[in-house]
């Protein structure tokens, strides 16, 4: 019972969430000032996709940051049925692929603007460390 209290604390304290409804996402933005971080994910077979998401994004460095600058989408594709998601949210996600990942790519991760213009693009696993990461985001944020 302590770990989960822990964890639960944890993840409170952490202070960020993620979003699976883009137009959510452009409100919010608009309203804080803040750009939009959108992660294309398949959370339960794609590895790169899981590696970014431990290494990087579920990092001290990324949220830290995240909290107060960014407005964040993950757009999940599980294919187990134990992670199916509901019909809205599956719609949401396709929605989302339709307009900026229309090619499928995963892990694929685009920062835009709070009118929902693309401002950078990683295909792939972004092979750098969160720091990095963060970094490139605040170089494109203030262009």
């Amino acid at each position: 019972m302590k770990l989960l209290t822990v964890l639960l604390t944890t993840f409170l304290l952490s202070g960020i969430t993620w979003l699976g409804d883009f137009n959510a996402a452009t409100s919010e933005a608009a309203k804080e000032d803040k750009l939009i971080l959108i992660n294309f994910s398949g959370s339960d077979w794609c590895g790169p996709c899981i590696r970014l998401r431990k290494e990087i994004l579920e990092s001290s460095t990324f949220e830290d940051y995240a909290k107060d600058h960014l407005v964040l989408v993950r757009a999940d594709f599980p294919r187990q049925k134990k992670n199916q998601q509901d019909a809205a949210q599956v719609k949401r996600n396709e929605a989302l692929a339709d307009k900026y990942n229309p090619e499928g790519k995963f892990p694929f991760t685009l920062l835009v603007n709070k009118d929902g213009k693309v401002i950078k693009e990683w295909d792939g696993f972004p092979n750098e460390s969160p720091e990095q990461f963060v970094s490139e985001i605040n170089a494109n944020a203030h262009n």
